[in-house]
């Protein structure tokens, strides 16, 4: 590699390209995603419910094995703490539903 590819910006030819097209919201290249609400480019209400699914079993497990763990150990307020943190789950696994089925009535 030479001295002047070293000096040269990467981006000097991402830079040069024009737009494919016009955007359709400004400020979002392509137009804005349609995923849960907070922009994550999900387009199916099914990939939404699954991720919603997905993030429920994850954390329950977690939870699940943190309770194995508290009570081998006699920790029993550890162990309660486990019952608030499942019911976060549960309540996000609630809000991720509800934008997957409002993801899904809006087309």
């Amino acid at each position: 590699m030479t001295e002047q590819d070293q000096d040269r910006d990467p981006w000097d030819e991402f830079d040069k390209l024009k737009p494919a097209a016009p955007d359709r919201v400004e400020g979002y290249p392509g137009g804005e995603p349609q995923g849960f609400g907070f922009r994550t480019g999900v387009r199916s209400a099914r990939v939404a419910l699954g991720f919603a699914v997905y993030a429920l079993v994850l954390g329950t497990l977690l939870v699940v094995t943190g309770a194995i763990v508290f009570v081998g150990n006699g920790q029993w307020l550890l162990l309660g703490l486990m019952v608030p943190i499942e019911a976060v789950f549960i309540l996000a696994f609630a809000r991720l539903v509800a934008m997957a089925r409002s993801r899904r009535s809006a087309r």
